[in-house]
């Protein structure tokens, strides 16, 4: 096997798979090219882990035993985990997808297990090159990409993955209206097909989260297009 190498500081991996084969096929892979591992087998000692261990990236079979991994996905985001969380799942649906993502999961990876992809989605969302000095600025908002962070005035705001590079699509095209197409191209990576509101959900935990105190709304709905970042 072929496969991607670690950063010189490993992260940590979490891993909650309850087909015991698949889980330790997983995690020999990981360890193979230098990540931490830990393997958990239900959702209850998925989330003693992930206090525990505090894992830099989850990888959540969606078929547990006893729970659906989407519902821990939830579970660990309503808890307040920023890390980047994968799903394992066995369909490419729309409904799928769109429930990953509602679920609060970064992405997901598509059964049968295969090595290589899997390695590659992985060093994709812990990996990053980005100079720790960069950012983004519009107005009073800032995006630290290397932190990936975002600061209103003197707030700080703890972001998920997707919600950084959603935010980080809007910010660097400001004023510029975004189609849904678009955005889900550039920051999902793929098109979806029919009707979703995986977008909204995103804009809606921003707006949350970067107007949570009664500032100015920034991320305005074009009606029937899509989305654009301006302050009024």
């Amino acid at each position: 096997m072929v496969a991607p190498a670690a950063p010189a500081l490993s992260p940590r991996v979490l891993l909650i798979e309850t087909d015991e084969v698949l889980a330790q096929h997983v995690s020999s892979d990981l360890r193979e090219v230098g990540y931490e591992t830990v393997i958990a087998h239900d959702a209850t000692s998925g989330l003693q882990q992930v206090k525990e261990f505090q894992p830099s990236l989850v990888v959540i079979d969606r078929m547990l035993a006893g729970e659906s991994g989407l519902s821990l996905c939830n579970n660990l985001r309503a808890a307040g985990a920023q890390m980047p969380v994968l799903l394992l799942m066995s369909r490419d649906a729309v409904e799928d997808r769109v429930a990953c993502l509602q679920a609060g999961a970064d992405d997901y990876f598509l059964k049968p297990y295969r090595s290589d992809e899997f390695l590659r989605l992985v060093r994709l969302y812990l990996h990053s090159d980005l100079p720790s000095s960069e950012q983004l600025r519009f107005g009073e908002l800032a995006l630290d990409l290397a932190t990936r962070r975002a600061m209103r005035g003197d707030r700080v705001i703890d972001l998920t993955m997707k919600e950084f590079e959603l935010l980080k699509f809007l910010m660097e095209h400001s004023r510029e209206v975004l189609t849904r197409e678009q955005i889900l191209e550039n920051v999902w990576g793929y098109d979806f097909v029919g009707e979703s509101n995986v977008i909204e959900v995103y804009v809606r935990y921003l707006r949350l989260k970067i107007e949570n105190e009664g500032e100015k709304r920034l991320i305005q709905t074009v009606r029937g297009v899509g989305y654009v970042m301006r302050e009024s």
